[in-house]
C-alpha cells in the first residue's frame, strides 16, 4: 500500500505519520521532500517547491521502494504551494512550470492507493508563529482542497480522505483506513 499525507505546514502530518510509523514498522517512511533539498532556501519561492515536487513525484513513481510506504508530502502539496505562492506573494510560476508541474503530479499519484489531507480547521488548530508565514499556509491549504476535488488531476484509482480531530483520533481513522484496504 502507498500511502500519501499532505496538507500544509503545521497541520500535524509529521505527528501523524510518525504515531502511525511506531505502530507500523511494515510501512517504509518517506520524508518531507523539504529535508531533502538545499537548505539555504530559507524563503519560498517556486523554484523550491518545484524541486520539491520533483522529488515527491519521483520517489513514488519509482520501482526501488518495494512494499508498503507512508510518504509525508506528495506533488499534491507542492502543486498547490506553487499556485498559492503565486497568490500571497505575485511570485508567479511560469505557465510551462505549471503545466510540467500538474502532468507530473497526476502521474504521480496514479501509483498512490490512499491520500489523506489534513486540513487545517479551527476545531484542531495547530497555532503558528508569524516566521511560518500563516499567510501562505492559509492559501496553500484553500488551494490544497480544491485541488483534491479535481478527478483530472487525483483521478478515480486511489481513496482520498480527509482526516481531522485530535492526534488519536487521527491516527485511529488512519489504521481504520488501513486495515479495511
Amino acid at each position: 500500500m502507498r500511502i500519501v499525507v499532505s496538507g500544509t505546514h503545521a497541520s500535524g502530518k509529521s505527528t501523524l505519520i510518525s504515531d502511525f510509523a511506531l505502530r507500523h514498522p511494515e510501512f517504509t517512511v518517506l520524508p518531507d521532500p523539504f529535508d531533502l533539498i538545499d537548505e539555504a532556501w530559507d524563503q519560498p519561492s517556486a523554484a523550491m517547491f518545484a524541486r520539491q515536487l520533483r522529488i515527491a513525484a519521483e520517489r513514488l513513481g519509482s520501482g526501488e521502494i518495494a512494499g508498503d510506504v507512508i510518504a509525508e508530502r506528495g506533488p499534491l502539496d507542492f502543486l498547490a504551494y506553487l499556485l498559492a505562492l503565486d497568490e500571497v506573494a505575485g511570485a508567479s510560476a511560469s505557465p510551462e512550470l505549471l503545466e510540467r508541474s500538474t502532468i507530473l503530479t497526476a502521474e504521480a499519484l496514479g501509483h498512490v492507493d490512499l491520500l489523506v489531507v489534513l486540513p487545517l480547521n479551527s476545531a484542531d488548530a495547530i497555532e503558528v508563529g508569524a516566521d511560518e508565514d500563516p499567510e501562505l499556509r492559509d492559501a496553500m491549504n484553500d488551494v490544497l482542497m480544491e485541488l483534491v476535488d479535481d478527478a483530472d488531476l487525483v483521478g478515480s484509482r486511489l481513496t482520498m480522505v480527509e482526516i481531522v480531530g485530535s492526534p488519536s483520533e487521527r491516527l485511529r481513522r488512519l489504521e481504520e483506513l488501513v486495515s479495511g484496504a
